[in-house]
């Protein structure tokens, strides 16, 4: 049993980390900049920590740009006040984005600058024959350390197979339906957490919303952005340099 929970917890937070990190921080508001190696490992390690749940960071940046653009409006690709349920908002993000992801449709040019681009890993990362063998992969695992009558670990494999779309879901509901308002930014967006250890500080949405070009997603002292330490010893270790325009 502790294998598997070790496994999940890490799973959980190496691509939650990836998502936060790369796609979010980096690729949709290009909050810092890095080398063509750095941008190609982070790439690569999204690939591997998403594993079957591989977001492309170039379709994540454009419904990110959009969701910003037109926060919890019609036009909002994840606005869950704009959807009949979770699993309802889940749906329509997923259509979207494989519009953006399959080049059925094209988003506007301000949403489209400056996205990472590693052809290679997204094109293998959007294969149906990747995503099923990551989820063999996971499920095997499970098959080899779950332990005998303990059949409920089982029901986490689900949320291995989508865990970049959980994290998003998780985020986007939560972070536009409950907690506090540091700010009015003319739409629902909310700090769901003032420690926001389980969502490595995506939960911070009002903030967010309000300062998008901050690295930090804390805005008050009793708040706190577990990843913003990490962005500081990356950039002390000189794998990043923040965006003149970022703060």
């Amino acid at each position: 049993m502790t294998a598997i929970l070790i496994f999940f917890v890490a799973h959980w937070y190496l691509s939650l980390f990836c998502q936060t990190f790369y796609l979010h921080r980096y690729g949709a508001h290009k909050l810092f900049t890095m080398s063509k190696f750095w941008e190609r490992f982070f790439h690569i390690l999204t690939y591997l920590s998403q594993g079957s749940s591989y977001l492309t960071p170039r379709a994540y940046a454009v419904l990110h740009r959009m969701h910003h653009a037109y926060s919890d409006t019609e036009n909002d690709p994840h606005s869950p006040h704009h959807a009949k349920g979770l699993f309802d908002m889940m749906w329509k993000t997923k259509d979207i984005y494989n519009d953006y992801l399959h080049y059925k449709k094209f988003p506007e040019e301000r949403f489209q600058k400056e996205l990472p681009d590693f052809k290679l890993i997204d094109d293998i990362g959007d294969m149906w024959i990747s995503r099923f063998l990551w989820g063999t992969s996971y499920t095997l695992f499970y098959m080899y350390f779950v332990p005998s009558g303990m059949w409920f670990l089982y029901l986490l494999l689900p949320i291995h197979y989508l865990m970049g779309p959980v994290h998003g879901a998780i985020v986007n509901w939560c972070g536009h339906m409950y907690g506090y308002s540091n700010f009015d930014n003319n739409d629902k967006s909310k700090n769901s957490l003032i420690f926001d250890f389980l969502m490595g500080g995506e939960l911070f949405q009002n903030n967010h919303h309000k300062y998008p070009l901050n690295m930090n997603f804390a805005a008050k002292k009793f708040e706190f952005d577990p990843t913003y330490p990490v962005i500081l010893v990356l950039k002390t270790l000189r794998i990043i340099k923040p965006n003149p325009l970022a703060s």
